[in-house]
């Protein structure tokens, strides 16, 4: 089974959670920015949850379909609809042989993430089939996909095979089928408009005045358009340091907030550097990347301070959450 990429859009990837483990050589973790979404999506057409999928960025992208395929697409609303049909977010959708999935207007969010049942299949590059776009590896050729791509899908699990032949003659009369059931709300990452994203205190907190200190929390910052996958730079309060620092190049990680001389803080984001040599004024909580992942250049996003014992609580709490929602749906699929 395989689909084709009709229009790319302005940037569709393939992605999964990463390249762990190679960060000591100087390669970058890359992987899906909103790791939620990517594994949702997974889960609910019966893949594992680090399944090679599509990240499709705002609008734009077409794919057809050349044979009768479970997908689910979750994450961002980029209104997607199968042969003009609108279609849900959160839940197995069944489409037929040649129908088109596109992608239009961004409603919200900024990222989709699109899943199939037994993954896209591409080589894996160093454990992950993510793609890395600036050292041209992993994915499809190591770059975006562009219009014409084929790509085929893996084999897919005993029940989402079995999911898809129950319901495959209702497909003769139909061009796509919707799951009677869906994530809800409840489930999903509080995903807002100019968001206020948590975060604990960095090695160099300290060293900024008490009154960056306090802005940092207070105040407004705006994503601006130089903004990607790499990080989001920020325009807001200026942030000032008590004295001139220089600090040597350490470890970062998804969601390290640096902040460079001039004052703008910068958040690393999926495609970050392995070091960095900016100070580090704080670190967003693991359980508030996907809602930050889904900002886009223009937002505003407000931080607010949590201690390392709410931050790990929460995040301990958010992965019990999507065990349980992971069995609840292999029970539905395998109900048929």
């Amino acid at each position: 089974m395989s689909m084709q990429i009709v229009n790319p859009g302005l940037l569709t990837t393939i992605q999964d959670k990463g390249r762990f483990g190679f960060q000591q050589q100087g390669v970058i973790v890359s992987g899906a920015m909103d790791t939620f979404a990517l594994r949702a999506a997974n889960v609910l057409v019966g893949n594992e949850e680090n399944a090679a999928a599509l990240e499709v960025t705002l609008m734009g992208t077409v794919i057809r379909f050349e044979a009768d395929s479970l997908i689910s697409v979750c994450g961002g609303n980029l209104s997607p609809t199968i042969e003009g049909e609108p279609v849900p977010l959160w839940r197995p959708l069944l489409i037929k042989e040649g129908s088109t999935l596109e992608f239009g207007p961004c409603r919200s969010g900024v990222r989709a993430y699109l899943a199939v049942a037994g993954g896209i299949d591409v080589p894996p590059v160093m454990h992950s089939r993510s793609t890395y776009l600036r050292a041209e590896i992993g994915g499809h050729e190591g770059r975006a996909l562009k219009a014409g791509d084929r790509l085929d899908f893996g084999l897919p699990s005993e029940t989402a095979a079995g999911y898809l032949k129950a319901r495959q003659a209702a497909l003769r009369t139909k061009r796509w089928l919707a799951a009677e059931w869906f994530m809800g709300n409840e489930a999903l990452p509080a995903y807002a408009k100019d968001p206020v994203i948590r975060v604990i205190r960095g090695r160099e907190y300290d060293a900024f005045t008490e009154e960056s200190q306090t802005a940092f929390v207070t105040r407004t910052f705006r994503i601006t358009p130089q903004s990607d996958r790499m990080g989001y730079r920020l325009q807001g309060e200026t942030l000032a340091f008590k004295e001139s620092l220089e600090t040597l190049s350490e470890a970062v990680s998804f969601g390290t907030i640096q902040v460079p001389p001039e004052g703008n803080p910068i958040v690393l984001m999926a495609d970050r550097q392995t070091i960095g040599g900016y100070p580090r004024i704080a670190q967003v909580i693991t359980a508030d990347l996907p809602v930050l992942a889904q900002a886009k250049p223009g937002d505003s996003i407000r931080f607010a301070e949590v201690s390392l014992q709410e931050a790990e609580e929460l995040y301990i709490r958010k992965e019990l959450e999507f065990e349980r929602l992971t069995r609840v749906i292999k029970l539905y699929l395998k109900a048929r």
